[in-house]
């Protein structure tokens, strides 16, 4: 019985294994009679990647590369400690936040903000083309508005903007071509990373059509991002700062301020009746208790603003440009004949897949 068995399935499984030869034989000569069908087809396919691969423009990239050490004021500035800790020879240290650290700088060069103040920059110097005016142009945008006169006069300088500002319309359309232009360089066109995971290098690439543009975004974006990275990791410091360089000028004025009353209370009594002396020193010593007290004050303060500039300086991070985009910049093209390869194997590999699911479709419904 269990002879007869298997018997059976050897029997099953050579005729399965018979059956998909022969359909696979039959595969094999269905394709080669629609050879000619497959050869027009890989040759429109290499016809049309050439004549695309000769059109297409080339793109260019423009490449930075920087490192980035973070200061090291990792503590609290403590104020009312600041001048015993001085006298006593310790170093308190900064108040340095941690609103940034390690990569979010490259989530700087994404941000709307960073990107949309590159391109309200001007192209040079005292120019009044901004870089989004050279974008649009070298985008073809304007070709893409002709149908719409209110894209086509759009203006994008400051003076446009203060002068659109009542009229709401045009402030929002604004907003929106620049969203837009924003979204579009963010998928295409900017790739900020970090190469090495181990190391503080950072790249930050810029792809564009035209050379000049790329090279021009790259240099603007990197210098508007790491300028707003070192003020924003410094700023409680330098407010700080700034408050106690008011504050010690106010107690130095104070302190002149007593010296010279006192100067001027002995001018006022010159000749004074030895009898009538509490007019002139009773004054004369307020004033100059004000002054030692003002003095004091004053020195106290002095050091800790001396404390306050030395830990700012240890919260500054180092940002040192290694390499900056030169002409000529890295240039990439598709080309004619990685169009004829692509183009050809593609349009070749499509036909035949074709064909097999009309062959397999024939076959279903011949069983049918």
């Amino acid at each position: 019985m269990n002879d007869q068995i298997n018997s059976d399935l050897r029997q099953t499984e050579d005729i399965s294994l018979k059956e998909i030869l022969l359909k696979v034989n039959h595969w094999y000569k269905y394709m080669l009679s629609k050879w000619l069908t497959i050869l027009i087809y890989s040759f429109l396919g290499a016809a049309i990647g050439v004549s695309y691969g000769l059109l297409s423009k080339s793109t260019y990239t423009a490449s930075t590369t920087f490192v980035l050490e973070n200061g090291d004021g990792s503590g609290s500035n403590l104020g009312q400690y600041a001048g015993l800790a001085s006298m006593a020879g310790i170093d308190i240290g900064g108040g340095g936040g941690g609103m940034f650290q390690g990569d979010n700088i490259l989530e700087l060069y994404k941000s709307r903000a960073m990107i949309q103040k590159t391109l309200l920059s001007p192209v040079m110097e005292n120019s009044k083309e901004l870089i989004v005016d050279r974008y649009i142009l070298v985008n073809e945008l304007k070709d893409k508005w002709s149908k719409k006169a209110e894209l086509l006069n759009l203006k994008f300088s400051p003076e446009s903007y203060r002068a659109d500002a009542s009229n709401p319309k045009i402030v929002r359309l604004k907003d929106s071509v620049m969203g837009k232009i924003v979204e579009a360089i963010n998928k295409d066109g900017l790739k900020a990373s970090r190469p090495d995971k181990k190391l503080n290098k950072m790249q930050v690439d810029v792809k564009s059509k035209d050379e000049a543009f790329a090279k021009l975004f790259n240099d603007q974006l990197v210098k508007n991002v790491n300028e707003f990275y070192i003020q924003t990791k410094t700023k409680k410091s330098a407010d700080n700062i700034a408050i106690l360089n008011q504050k010690v000028d106010s107690v130095r004025s104070i302190m002149y301020g007593s010296i010279n009353s006192a100067a001027a209370i002995g001018d006022a009594t010159p000749n004074l009746n030895p009898t009538r002396l509490a007019q002139r020193i009773a004054p004369i010593q307020r004033r100059q208790f004000e002054a030692t007290s003002s003095q004091a004050i004053l020195s106290e303060m002095v050091k800790n603003l001396e404390i306050s500039k030395m830990n700012l300086m240890k919260e500054t991070p180092l940002i040192q440009v290694i390499d900056q985009p030169i002409f000529p910049l890295e240039k990439e093209r598709f080309g004619g004949l990685k169009g004829l390869i692509f183009g050809g194997i593609g349009a070749g590999f499509l036909i035949c897949l074709i064909l097999t699911m009309k062959f397999i479709l024939k076959n279903i419904l011949n069983n049918n």
